[in-house]
């Protein structure tokens, strides 16, 4: 299956990938048990290779290792919810819509409250790269260049929360990157991204610099509202060519 030219880290990446997203969607359920020369005969791939990949997923919380029992699929109740990988692996699935919900529930508890504290707390740099960030949008969004887009608006929600002050805010940026970084790869972004989402980035921006908390916490309100519902009811697809 694996070609010569792939290096074993690049087989355990894939072996993690697969093997995670078969956790996370249900296909391996809790209590399966996993059996390493299965495993290395379903990826022919080497017994080191299966080892690492069942490591990294003991560490996020998705098998337990026993001794005389094996590797056991844990219950959703023992997962890392907040890894990234396990977001992504997560919005690939069956649960996506229940995910959804979950995580802009998470939002609207967690970047408002940042928002303002940046607007206390940010240096004027952090402003710069919000405003930079802002423009950056606006030019990608009325373009429909959306990879270019997910960049500055990652980059802008990323220095939202570093910039409240609070490590805990600060811990969720990979959070919340990976949740923009979904919206995208999974087609839940329009063509075009909507101008008022792009203005009440701006709004968040200036109340920022203008030490607002009240503005900045109003306008990332709207901002995560927006993106709930559009990701729970996506564009149309294009029609095709």
């Amino acid at each position: 299956m694996a070609g010569n030219d792939r290096t074993s880290s690049g087989l355990h990446g894939s072996v993690l990938d697969d093997l995670g997203a078969s956790i996370t969607s249900g296909a391996l359920p809790p209590g399966h048990v996993l059996s390493t020369d299965r495993l290395e005969g379903r990826y022919g791939v080497s017994r080191s290779v299966i080892r690492e990949a069942i490591r990294v997923l003991e560490s996020m919380g998705l098998v337990s290792s026993r001794r005389r029992v094996g590797v056991t699929v844990a219950a959703r109740a023992a997962w890392h919810l907040f890894d990234p990988r396990i977001i992504r692996w997560r919005l690939a699935g069956p649960d996506r819509d229940e995910l959804l919900l979950s995580l802009g529930e998470l939002r609207r508890g967690v970047e408002p409250v940042a928002a303002a504290l940046a607007a206390r707390n940010a240096t004027p740099e952090q402003c710069g790269t919000l405003t930079g960030a802002v423009m950056r949008m606006a030019v990608h969004g009325k373009a429909g260049e959306l990879e270019a887009y997910l960049e500055a608006d990652i980059a802008f929600h990323r220095t939202v929360l570093e910039a409240s002050g609070n490590e805990m805010l600060a811990a969720l940026t990979d959070v919340v990157a990976e949740v923009l970084a979904g919206r995208t790869r999974h087609h839940l972004m329009p063509a075009r991204p909507e101008p008022a989402a792009i203005r009440w980035h701006a709004e968040v921006a200036q109340a920022v610099q203008a030490g607002d908390p009240e503005a900045a916490e109003r306008a990332m309100r709207d901002i995560v509202r927006e993106a709930t519902q559009a990701m729970l009811t996506p564009p149309e697809p294009p029609p095709a060519r």
